[in-house]
């Protein structure tokens, strides 16, 4: 089968929008979490959020909208926009020409695009609501389409003219780690050359709020004591929003055209809990199938891994589950270096997979592992598993991604130097 790389990164996150002010936050630590008032405005438990900057929609007409000068949409466009669609097509703007790609090889019907995100819930909402009030008659497509779990799909495929495969994902917050995995089969089987692999949110408290009611939620006000990922005193994960985007190719075809290389996507796979409905399998029995899955996929055994980018969102329930399952699978000598940077940049939902990822293949191509940040007292439950606490500047050879979803969906995936 056809080996697969990455020749494109693009980021728009809490800790920068682009791949060079993301990986300098990643070396320096710089969380992005930090209160969002109106969010705080609208409940007495919940504040904290990882915010994206420089993007700013304070109402549903879009026009009065704000994001950076070098986005250009028009209004025809807009009009069908949902914010984590605003945030991804400035993603895809990078990576596109990151991958210097042309426009004759993004609009290719060898080029496609997998996505994941869970819809805009605020203007499905309202969406909903004008329905419900003005009658559909008086309600305008474009405000049914802002409505629709795929309306990232449905903007992305039309503002990039795809002609590949396009599909969008849902499964809780393994979502871009599955549309990851599988873009990797489609290039593997020879059906497509490129696949545009994108993760997105809104960063909106109807997206936020829901969590709350879950008491998944950090209660904390103070962003330097949240999400504690691994920390004994955790009270739970921070949303965050974004998107980020990675250019993944046929290895033959990128060496064709000069590419620059990130790293290889070696292999991925994936398991279910058949536990619950929310709460992970506590013994991490899934996780541990879907790394082990990943290893046999990408033929390598479990000595051979460095980093693991850890799901850990800083849930008791889940960072305790996955740490049984690093145990399970990484046993005596083969203990990888963990960590993980939602404790920077929140916890992304559906764009979780894919932020991790890019985050991976700048650690592979920079030569360092991002720090777990924030931990004041390593949980005791970490005893057997290396968490690290500050950066290492030490290339890792192979790194893994590990997420989690509601449900008990778990992905891992795996990149390597070339």
């Amino acid at each position: 089968m056809n080996r697969v790389v990455v020749t494109g990164l693009g980021f728009i996150s809490s800790i920068g929008n682009s791949r060079a002010a993301v990986l300098d936050s990643l070396r320096e630590g710089r969380s992005g979490i930090e209160v969002m008032p109106e969010l705080a405005a609208m409940n007495d438990r919940v504040s904290l959020a990882g915010t994206v900057k420089g993007f700013h929609f304070p109402t549903t007409d879009p026009l009065e909208w704000t994001f950076p000068e070098h986005v250009k949409l028009n209004r025809s466009e807009l009009r069908t926009m949902v914010p984590n669609a605003v945030f991804s097509i400035a993603a895809m703007e990078e990576a596109i020409a990151d991958a210097r790609l042309d426009p004759a090889l993004v609009s290719s019907p060898q080029t496609g695009l997998y996505c994941a995100s869970a819809g805009s819930a605020w203007l499905t909402h309202v969406a909903i609501e004008s329905v419900l009030t003005r009658g559909p008659a008086r309600t305008s497509a474009p405000t049914v389409v802002t409505g629709m779990p795929n309306s990232l799909h449905l903007n992305l495929t039309a503002r990039f003219a795809i002609k590949g495969a396009s599909v969008g994902f849902s499964s809780a917050c393994a979502s871009s780690a599955h549309a990851l995995g599988s873009a990797c089969d489609l290039i593997r089987l020879g059906r497509q050359k490129i696949m545009f692999v994108v993760g997105a949110e809104d960063c909106h408290p109807y997206n936020i709020l829901p969590f709350a009611s879950l008491r998944a939620l950090s209660s904390q006000s103070d962003p330097a004591l949240a999400p504690r990922p691994f920390d004994v005193s955790r009270d739970g994960f921070v949303i965050t929003g974004g998107a980020v985007v990675l250019v993944l190719e046929a290895a033959e075809h990128a060496v064709a055209r000069g590419a620059t290389v990130y790293a290889e996507a070696k292999g991925w796979g994936q398991a279910s809990d058949g536990y619950d409905v929310v709460a992970p399998d506590p013994s991490g029995n899934g996780l541990a199938r879907a790394i082990t899955n990943a290893l046999q996929d990408a033929n390598i055994d479990t000595s051979d891994v460095d980093y693991i980018n850890a799901h850990a969102t800083a849930t008791a329930a889940g960072d305790i589950a996955e740490l049984n399952a690093l145990k399970s699978v990484f046993t005596g000598k083969a203990t990888p270096r963990v960590s993980s940077t939602k404790a920077l940049t929140g916890h992304g939902l559906s764009l979780a997979g894919a932020m991790e990822s890019g985050i991976c293949c700048l650690a592979l191509r920079e030569g360092f592992m991002p720090a777990s940040a924030k931990i004041q007292q390593l949980d005791p439950a970490c005893e057997g598993v290396t968490i690290i606490t500050t950066r290492v500047d030490e290339a890792p050879r192979v790194a893994m991604s590990n997420s989690c979803g509601f449900g008990g969906a778990n992905v891992a995936l795996i990149f390597a130097l070339t």
